[in-house]
Protein backbone atom coordinates (compact mmCIF):
# COMPACT_ATOMS: atom_id res chain seq x y z
CA UNK A 1 0.00 0.00 0.00
CA UNK A 2 1.37 3.41 -0.96
CA UNK A 3 1.84 6.22 1.56
CA UNK A 4 -1.00 8.18 -0.09
CA UNK A 5 -3.37 5.24 0.11
CA UNK A 6 -2.46 4.71 3.77
CA UNK A 7 -3.28 8.38 4.50
CA UNK A 8 -6.60 8.07 2.64
CA UNK A 9 -7.58 4.90 4.48
CA UNK A 10 -6.67 6.52 7.82
CA UNK A 11 -8.90 9.49 6.95
CA UNK A 12 -11.82 7.21 5.96
CA UNK A 13 -11.45 5.12 9.13
CA UNK A 14 -11.48 8.27 11.26
CA UNK A 15 -14.54 9.56 9.36
CA UNK A 16 -16.41 6.29 9.97
CA UNK A 17 -15.65 6.52 13.71
CA UNK A 18 -16.60 10.23 14.06
CA UNK A 19 -12.95 10.84 15.04
CA UNK A 20 -12.46 14.51 14.10
CA UNK A 21 -8.83 14.73 15.33
CA UNK A 22 -8.06 11.63 13.24
CA UNK A 23 -9.78 13.13 10.20
CA UNK A 24 -7.71 16.31 10.31
CA UNK A 25 -4.41 14.67 11.33
CA UNK A 26 -3.19 14.33 7.73
CA UNK A 27 -4.76 17.48 6.31
CA UNK A 28 -2.60 20.31 5.02
CA UNK A 29 -3.23 23.62 6.81
CA UNK A 30 -4.46 25.03 3.47
CA UNK A 31 -6.85 22.16 2.64
CA UNK A 32 -9.57 22.93 0.10
CA UNK A 33 -12.66 20.73 0.48
CA UNK A 34 -15.43 20.63 -2.12
CA UNK A 35 -18.65 18.66 -2.06
CA UNK A 36 -20.27 18.24 -5.46
CA UNK A 37 -23.76 16.78 -5.75
CA UNK A 38 -25.57 16.33 -9.06
CA UNK A 39 -22.86 18.35 -10.80
CA UNK A 40 -23.10 21.39 -8.52
CA UNK A 41 -20.74 22.46 -5.75
CA UNK A 42 -22.85 22.74 -2.60
CA UNK A 43 -20.02 23.17 -0.09
CA UNK A 44 -16.59 24.78 -0.31
CA UNK A 45 -14.26 24.95 2.69
CA UNK A 46 -10.82 26.53 2.82
CA UNK A 47 -8.33 25.72 5.56
CA UNK A 48 -8.05 23.13 8.28
CA UNK A 49 -10.00 25.29 10.77
CA UNK A 50 -13.07 25.54 8.50
CA UNK A 51 -12.86 21.83 7.74
CA UNK A 52 -12.75 20.92 11.45
CA UNK A 53 -15.69 23.23 12.26
CA UNK A 54 -17.80 21.67 9.49
CA UNK A 55 -16.88 18.14 10.60
CA UNK A 56 -17.91 18.94 14.19
CA UNK A 57 -21.17 20.52 13.00
CA UNK A 58 -22.23 17.68 10.71
CA UNK A 59 -21.44 14.76 13.00
CA UNK A 60 -24.57 15.52 15.07
CA UNK A 61 -26.75 14.65 12.06
CA UNK A 62 -25.65 11.01 11.94
CA UNK A 63 -26.29 8.14 14.30
CA UNK A 64 -24.13 5.92 12.12
CA UNK A 65 -22.10 6.45 8.96
CA UNK A 66 -19.82 4.26 6.91
CA UNK A 67 -17.75 4.86 3.80
CA UNK A 68 -16.46 1.70 2.15
CA UNK A 69 -13.76 2.04 -0.49
CA UNK A 70 -14.58 -0.04 -3.57
CA UNK A 71 -11.67 1.04 -5.78
CA UNK A 72 -8.49 3.12 -5.68
CA UNK A 73 -6.91 4.73 -8.75
CA UNK A 74 -3.60 6.55 -8.51
CA UNK A 75 -2.49 9.09 -11.09
CA UNK A 76 0.42 11.49 -11.17
CA UNK A 77 -1.32 14.40 -9.43
CA UNK A 78 -4.17 12.79 -7.48
CA UNK A 79 -5.73 9.62 -6.10
CA UNK A 80 -9.37 8.81 -6.78
CA UNK A 81 -11.40 6.42 -4.68
CA UNK A 82 -14.87 5.09 -5.35
CA UNK A 83 -17.02 4.58 -2.30
CA UNK A 84 -20.28 3.09 -1.14
CA UNK A 85 -21.81 5.24 1.60
CA UNK A 86 -24.32 4.24 4.26
CA UNK A 87 -25.70 6.40 7.04
CA UNK A 88 -28.54 6.55 9.56
CA UNK A 89 -29.77 10.04 10.41
CA UNK A 90 -29.76 11.14 14.05
CA UNK A 91 -31.81 14.28 13.37
CA UNK A 92 -34.28 15.71 10.88
CA UNK A 93 -32.54 17.41 7.95
CA UNK A 94 -33.48 20.72 6.27
CA UNK A 95 -34.06 18.85 2.98
CA UNK A 96 -36.94 16.83 4.45
CA UNK A 97 -35.12 13.64 5.44
CA UNK A 98 -36.15 12.45 8.89
CA UNK A 99 -34.38 11.09 11.94
CA UNK A 100 -33.89 7.34 11.51
CA UNK A 101 -33.90 7.45 7.69
CA UNK A 102 -31.17 5.41 6.02
CA UNK A 103 -29.03 6.84 3.24
CA UNK A 104 -27.28 4.69 0.65
CA UNK A 105 -25.14 6.43 -1.94
CA UNK A 106 -22.28 5.71 -4.28
CA UNK A 107 -19.72 8.30 -5.17
CA UNK A 108 -16.09 9.12 -5.47
CA UNK A 109 -13.53 11.23 -3.68
CA UNK A 110 -10.48 12.82 -5.26
CA UNK A 111 -7.47 13.49 -3.05
CA UNK A 112 -4.55 15.76 -3.93
CA UNK A 113 -1.42 15.91 -1.79
CA UNK A 114 1.31 18.35 -0.83
CA UNK A 115 4.15 17.40 1.53
CA UNK A 116 2.43 14.07 2.40
CA UNK A 117 -0.69 15.94 3.49
CA UNK A 118 -4.13 16.13 1.87
CA UNK A 119 -4.30 19.60 0.30
CA UNK A 120 -7.46 19.11 -1.75
CA UNK A 121 -10.40 16.78 -1.22
CA UNK A 122 -13.37 16.69 -3.55
CA UNK A 123 -16.39 14.49 -2.74
CA UNK A 124 -18.66 13.78 -5.70
CA UNK A 125 -22.06 12.07 -5.53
Amino acid sequence: MSRKEHIIRSYINAYNQFDIPGMVANLHDNIVFKNIQDGETNLLLQGKKEFRQQAELTKIYFKERQQNITSVKHSEDHTEIEIDYYAVLAADMPNGLKKGNELRLSGKSIFKFSDDRIIELTDIS
